[in-house]
């Protein structure tokens, strides 16, 4: 069975009612096991180092993680609905 697009809906209502850091760590170590948090701090290192258009390579080194992975994140920088390349650019102008 699908998921309602309402409680998509929600969800995004709850990340943007994120205020601070500290809410941001206190929601997401609760709604997310600890390897889901791993793997999103990963993918947003690695989407950030590709962002500065680190070689692959040096990114794998750097971060121990596959070449398929960045060419994962690679992938979503370039097709994606350009989220991550809005939010690294927004983050930058800080």
């Amino acid at each position: 069975m699908p998921v309602p697009a309402r409680h998509y809906t929600d969800i995004y209502k709850l990340f943007c009612a994120i205020d601070t850091p500290r809410e941001a760590e206190m929601l997401l170590k609760d709604i997310l096991t600890m390897q889901e948090l791993e793997f999103l701090a990963e993918r947003w290192q690695i989407l950030n180092e590709l962002h500065n258009e680190t070689p692959q390579r040096d990114i794998a080194d750097k971060l121990g993680v596959s070449i398929s992975k960045i060419t994962r994140g690679s992938h979503v920088l370039k097709y994606g609905t350009g989220g991550f390349g809005y939010f690294l650019k927004k983050l930058k102008g800080k």
